[in-house]
């Protein structure tokens, strides 16, 4: 996609139903003037999520201004288009937030759904809903936009009939909605990309749900983008729902060959049995691919159905195909896998939101006064310049690993996956580079002063609150390397728990200090050899 489109004609005739522009190239995606001569200012909800980290830098591309409701501003400010966004702080589910937010926009983007916050998603995604319907009818907003998820007639799982409600919500609302209905995403970073790679790679042989035969209608990121933007520049009066696929009609075991011949895997056998229930399917998936139970359940569970297009290609009376032509199941996967090798994955699944994990920075050390609170501090001093730790640094967890006893990690991972955590495999989005909000593997990156200090907070379930520190101080012969463990303990349990894991720190947190400045070492060296 175009990340310099020119400015369309807001004149000519139409070519395709209720667009009200010419549409040949996706250069024309690009924002049409208001009437006041300004370009039109756009709502982004989900803005830091999958879908809207890849749409929010393209419609800045295309001219439009773009605001994004957001819970913490630092989310945001860590994107590489923080700069360029109006960023209101607030919840979806806050009235009172969704008006400030929907105060002089054309149009709202709804991007946001609540499938990983646990068991009552529904109620909460109803509530979101209901509260963007009214803040849009009260400003007067022009259009809704808001994607859903491909579904058959009939009764739906809990995840698919919630999609469906929201968009039924927004479709009786006062402000007229588009609602696009999309199969199985294919994109580099996506939850259902990840689980199918990870199933196809891990396994030779699979039983497997009667589920894998059932046939759905993937769709590139790509086009799902494509179709958002151009619906940007719809007709207001359209108020509908349309279905979005890609070319291809498959079964899940054809999904799975099918990535294997791409990624250059033997063919693998899956066999369908009758007693995998969705819930036992969800553990099993929780435990071979990256992607937690609690977002495993409501993708298995759309797999139940049969999803694919069932408008008759609706769409296409509304907005013409891509004028790439829509993207193929193979080529969609070729496309994701080099993002990955070239390590240049825009946005990821595991960067979401973990429900219940804390949320709030670690306190500064004055406010520790009267708390408890357990340490873990280690420093070494090294020749190697700060800018070479740094780079070590940054480059923690995912494939790197943690630089010291990895079975250990992976042991404690696999206990956060077994109580229903994160677990240790979510890995990073890239392999080098951080970013405020970014996951790495059980941690979410909290704070990043460049050169200076990484911050990590624990996603882990433990009782209490955790937090890893791993800075470096420039020095006239080198740097010094500081590491601090922090734990606020909750109540007797956490205690125990300090005193249960002092034994694992002694292992891994003085491996860590020792292999990181050793590597730190090693580059600078390489470095001063090839100069």
């Amino acid at each position: 996609m175009s990340n310099e489109p020119s400015t369309p004609s807001a004149e000519g005739a139409d070519t395709a139903g209720a667009l009200a522009w010419p549409f040949g190239t996706e250069d024309a995606l690009a924002a049409a003037p208001a009437p006041d001569g300004d370009a039109p200012r756009v709502l982004v909800l989900g803005a830091t999520g999958y879908i809207g980290g890849r749409l929010v830098p393209r419609m800045l591309a295309g001219g439009y201004r773009v605001r994004v409701l957001t819970r913490t501003a630092a989310r945001i400010a860590a994107m590489p288009w923080a700069d360029d966004v109006e960023v209101v702080e607030g919840d979806a589910a806050d009235e009172e937030a969704m008006r400030r937010a929907v105060a002089d926009v054309h149009s709202v983007v709804y991007l946001v759904h609540s499938m990983s916050s646990g068991k009552d998603y529904g109620r909460l995604d109803r509530a979101i809903a209901l509260a963007v319907a009214r803040a849009c009818a009260d400003a007067s907003v022009r259009r809704i936009i808001y994607l859903s998820g491909l579904h058959p007639p009939g009764e739906l799982s809990a995840h698919l009939a919630s999609r469906k409600e929201v968009g039924d919500i927004l479709l009786a609302s006062a402000t007229p909605t588009i609602v696009l209905q999309a199969g199985v995403v294919i994109g580099s970073g996506s939850a259902s990309f990840e689980m199918v790679r990870h199933l196809t790679e891990v396994l030779p042989y699979m039983p497997a749900p009667r589920w894998v035969l059932n046939r759905i209608q993937p769709i590139s990121v790509r086009d799902v983008l494509y179709y958002l933007l151009a619906a940007l520049r719809v007709r207001d009066e359209v108020n509908d729902a349309f279905d979005i696929g890609g070319p291809d009609v498959l079964r899940y075991t054809e999904m799975m060959n099918g990535y294997a011949e791409v990624a250059e895997l033997p063919h693998r056998a899956i066999t369908a049995l009758p007693v995998f229930t969705p819930r036992l399917a969800s553990h099993w998936v929780g435990l071979v691919t990256p992607v937690p139970r609690r977002i495993a359940v409501p993708l298995v569970e759309s797999l139940l159905h049969t999803c694919v297009v069932r408008d008759g290609g609706a769409i296409d009376t509304l907005i013409p195909p891509p004028p790439h032509g829509l993207t193929g199941y193979h080529r969609a996967v070729r496309m994701a896998l080099g993002r990955i090798e070239l390590d240049d994955v825009e946005t990821s699944w595991a960067d979401a939101r973990v429900p219940g994990a804390p949320s709030d920075p670690m306190p500064s050390d004055p406010e520790w006064a009267g708390r408890t609170v357990f340490q873990d501090s280690r420093s070494k001093r090294t020749s190697a310049t700060a800018s070479a730790v740094w780079d070590v640094v940054t480059q923690v967890g995912g494939a790197t690993g943690w630089y010291s006893a990895s079975v250990l990690w992976a042991t404690r991972g696999l206990m956060d996956r077994v109580v229903g955590g994160v677990g240790h495999r979510r890995g990073r989005r890239t392999r080098e580079g951080v970013r405020v909000g970014d996951a790495i593997d059980v941690w979410r990156v909290e704070a990043v002063e460049d050169e200076s200090l990484l911050r990590l907070r624990a996603e882990m379930r433990v009782p209490g609150k955790a937090w890893l520190e791993l800075g470096v101080e420039p020095r006239d012969d080198g740097s010094v390397y500081r590491q601090r463990a922090v734990f606020f303990p909750r109540g007797l349990t956490g205690r125990l728990y300090w005193l249960a894991m002092l034994p694992f720190h002694g292992l891994v947190f003085s491996g860590m200090v020792n292999r990181i400045v050793a590597e730190a070492e090693g580059d600078d060296l390489a470095r001063r050899r090839g100069n």
